[in-house]
């Protein structure tokens, strides 16, 4: 209920440390992992434990250099430099996990890419969302040091004041309008509304009609992007064989007779839409790729478009000028 939303791209330095909202889509999600948030360290030399905070969301812990505990026992040698040692059976410990979120792609100026921003996700709220989803964050803007071990041996300088934006995530909300016009689910004065309009006989031809009206003419085509965003039936037969009830369509004709146009209707009419151009889309974009952390150095998953407009439209431009070997992945 927070009511200020900010865009992905109107987040700067003026909004660290401050509560935000976002809207986006996720695009990866990494496993999840754990992560301390009080750290039990020992001294190696006089067994004197205690215990020390963590920072939250990507953040760390700094062990103390010398240990301050001073023993009356004469026998006992003093401490060295940096004495500690973390004993992991006395931390406490939270699951986390990290997502990337992408602006959704109708904020995305013309031109431009789309631009993304990380995630810290703990306690209840990891695996309560996949590379898919379009959902609403609201948390903390906050910042994490950066380090890069092979620019600071090449240069002998540090990025200390380097720091990498991201979100410490207070709650989640997925959106509901897309997912519920998928599921059937109407307010009373739209299913008054739609059995009125299931009551004309000609609601077929109107609806066709209404796909791009600004373009003449074209009234099959119009008619078959119609049957599709409705859908087929899914049939279950009883051997267990499933038939999809997907509608798949293919259109050919001259430059210039709004065959674009079609798709960019089609997109913004569908509760789940993804317009790509197939000239410059590789399989791993139209699929997914292979993304290794460069914290962890686990490998996720970043889903493409297929993935997400899952149980949506995705609209391909220009499908002839794709190559063979990225054509072929959308059917493996």
């Amino acid at each position: 209920n927070y009511p200020v939303m900010t865009d992905i791209r109107a987040l700067s330095s003026t909004s660290v440390s401050k509560l935000v909202t976002i809207r986006g889509i996720v695009v990866s999600a990494a496993k999840p992992r754990i992560k301390a948030t009080r750290l039990f360290i020992m001294c190696r030399n006089c067994k004197n434990g205690k215990y020390i905070p963590c920072v939250a969301g990507f953040g760390g812990a700094r062990l103390p250099r010398t240990c301050d505990h001073s023993s009356s026992d004469a026998s006992v040698a003093k401490c060295p430099l940096d004495p500690f040692q973390i004993v992991a059976d006395n931390c406490q410990c939270v699951d986390q996990q990290r997502l990337k979120l992408q602006e959704n792609p109708e904020h995305v100026p013309t031109g431009e890419m789309p631009r993304h921003i990380n995630l810290s996700l703990d306690r209840y709220l990891v695996g309560t969302v996949k590379p898919g989803n379009r959902i609403t964050v609201i948390g903390m803007f906050t910042t994490y040091e950066a380090f890069n071990a092979n620019e600071q041996s090449r240069t002998g300088t540090s990025d200390v004041g380097i720091r990498i934006p991201y979100i410490r995530v207070c709650g989640i909300e997925q959106e509901s309008e897309a997912s519920d016009m998928m599921q059937g689910k109407f307010l009373p004065q739209d299913e008054e509304r739609l059995h009125k309009l299931a009551s004309d006989p000609e609601i077929y031809k109107k609806i066709a009609l209404s796909i791009a009206p600004n373009i003449f003419g074209q009234e099959d085509v119009k008619a078959a992007i119609a049957s599709q965003l409705f859908g087929g039936v899914r049939k279950f037969l009883p051997d267990g064989m499933k038939i999809r009830g997907d509608i798949n369509i293919l259109l050919l004709g001259d430059p210039s007779v709004a065959k674009s146009q079609l798709l960019k209707f089609a997109v913004q009419v569908a509760p789940i839409g993804v317009y790509t151009s197939g000239k410059g889309s590789s399989a791993a974009g139209l699929t997914a790729s292979v993304i290794r952390d460069g914290g962890s150095g686990d490998f996720h998953l970043e889903g493409g478009a297929l993935v997400l407009a899952d149980g949506g439209l995705v609209c391909i431009d220009e499908f002839d000028k794709m190559r063979d070997q990225d054509r072929v992945a959308i059917h493996e």
